[in-house]
């Protein structure tokens, strides 16, 4: 089957860099998902004839049912893996066999938290205080890896979360004297923690030092002809490379990713259909966040051509709004946001988008005409039925759900929510957090606030040495043993806040 004028037209200007291809069939449904080291090369051999004749009957198929394309570039081969696996896993094309069990990419795992840290592998990422290295495109790279950092930093292998004099009779790493086993005292759990710190650092990608005493060892194996030696040394260093190599972690973009991953087609798109006077170059998007009118909180996002533009996110504690009242939230949102834009004599947005119906929509646009700001185009979307409110219409405007317009609006929209809520949970976990201080006998309001000033957080404090809390005002050697006692008893039911 020859190809469309749309598809033709994108083949044309298909880059030769490595990516991601999602095939759509003619109601815009992803049909497959693949990975190329040269985009323009890979989806150009789909649609030559001469090829045809070596088609088996479910690639014919495949073919035939391509209507539309979008591509995603990426850096490198193993980022267009880790994306590819993502986007199968999240569209589960009909025409895709890999990647559709559950099994995902591996991670490394340490929990600081716990008694004695420990190394472990996993392949899902929670929200259980942990420290998460990965995802791992290399699984055996990432073992040899870990295995090299347990020798090296002299860390446990066992299994127990807090092993004792028993486990330690039959532990291989600690007869082998490759851990200092802290379970039988040979080391403080403090110094061990610091071990593990280390080794973190190491997982990190700070691995310079390590890397050239491996290279010398290589070279030194090799000068005296012991090859074998030196291959070994070799794929050590190869794995190092792999596991510590940066690349990007799609896991933790802030939406996931549309059908259409063209941004800038979309912002164009998005012009035309709400027949804005200029491109939208520029979106500002708003939500609110609170849970039975406590911790009220709003959220600003900034997208630029399409594109989360991070550095311009503003979060925003409500003030003056007592009980759950997300009009006047909005409202006074507004009003700090463009009122200080206008002070600072700040560039405006092409276009606000309000998470909320006509409420919320009526809201803002009274906060803008009182600081004479009317003319900027504003829209609500009502996430029910993705209904866009525009002012001066009642009647409300539908696009297709295949549209690159809606897409777009639907990823400011469930980015300033994210957003919002993160904040929210955050204001929440501290004032959990804090609270725990509370229960220490002789804690008053000063001591407290000292602690909190110089360490920020409880989970900050939790984690400093007892020489460390020490210096704090208040807290002499004594007290500060006392403390760090406690809170290592009272508060490993508590998450740290999640940093966004």
């Amino acid at each position: 089957m020859p190809a469309n004028d749309v598809v033709r037209k994108k083949l044309s200007e298909m880059p030769h860099k490595p990516g991601i291809y999602l095939m759509k069939d003619r109601f815009g449904t992803v049909i497959y998902v693949g990975k190329a080291r040269d985009l323009r090369k890979r989806v150009s051999s789909y649609f030559q004839p001469s090829r045809r004749m070596g088609w088996d009957l479910k690639f014919n198929a495949l073919v035939e049912a391509i209507h539309d394309l979008d591509i995603f570039v990426v850096k490198s081969e193993p980022e267009a893996l880790l994306l590819e696996g993502k986007l199968i896993k999240e569209y589960q094309p009909r025409y895709n066999i890999s990647f559709r069990d559950d099994k995902r990419f591996l991670l490394i795992k340490v929990n600081l938290n716990d008694p004695i840290p420990r190394f472990t592998l996993a392949r899902l990422q929670q929200e259980d205080g942990a420290r998460y290295f990965g995802p791992f495109v290399h699984g055996a790279a990432a073992r040899h890896t870990l295995a090299m950092a347990r020798q090296r930093f002299n860390l446990r292998g066992c299994k127990p979360l807090t092993p004792g004099e028993a486990d330690y009779k039959h532990c291989l790493y600690g007869h082998l004297k490759y851990c200092t086993a802290p379970c039988i005292g040979n080391v403080t759990r403090e110094q061990y923690r610091q071990q593990v710190i280390a080794a973190c650092d190491f997982l990190s990608g700070q691995t310079t030092e390590m890397e050239k005493e491996i290279e010398d060892e290589m070279k030194k194996a090799a000068a005296a002809e012991n090859f074998e030696k030196a291959a070994t040394y070799r794929d050590a260093l190869e794995n190092i490379r792999q596991t510590t190599q940066k690349t990007k972690k799609f896991p933790r973009m802030p939406y996931s990713l549309p059908i259409a991953i063209q941004p800038e087609r979309d912002v164009m798109e998005l012009g035309q259909a709400l027949n804005l006077p200029a491109q939208p170059t520029r979106i500002e998007g708003f939500d609110i966040s609170n849970i039975s009118g406590t911790f009220a909180v709003a959220s600003l996002v900034s997208f630029r051509d399409g594109r989360p533009d991070r550095s311009n996110y503003r979060r925003f504690r409500i003030k003056t709004v007592t009980g759950q009242d997300d009009f006047a939230c909005m409202a006074e949102t507004i009003q700090r946001r463009y009122s200080r834009l206008q002070r600072e004599s700040s560039s405006m947005p092409d276009l606000i988008l309000i998470d909320g119906g006509k409420g919320q929509l009526n809201a803002a646009c009274a906060e803008l005409e009182k600081l004479g700001l009317n003319k900027i185009p504003i829209i609500g979307l009502a996430k029910e039925y993705e209904e866009i409110y525009q002012p001066g219409q009642s009647e409300p405007l539908r696009l297709s759900h295949a549209s690159g317009a809606l897409k777009l609006l639907q990823r400011v929209r469930d980015e300033s929510h994210r957003f919002a809520n993160t904040y929210n949970a955050q204001l929440r976990l501290k004032k959990i957090s804090e609270s725990l201080l509370d229960e220490f006998p002789g804690m008053g309001p000063q001591r407290k606030m000292a602690l909190l000033k110089k360490f920020r957080s409880v989970h900050r404090l939790r984690l400093a040495t007892v020489e460390q809390i020490a210096e704090v005002s208040g807290f002499g050697g004594k007290a500060a043993q006392e403390l760090k006692t406690f809170l290592e008893a009272r508060t490993a039911t508590v998450k740290p806040a999640p940093v966004t």
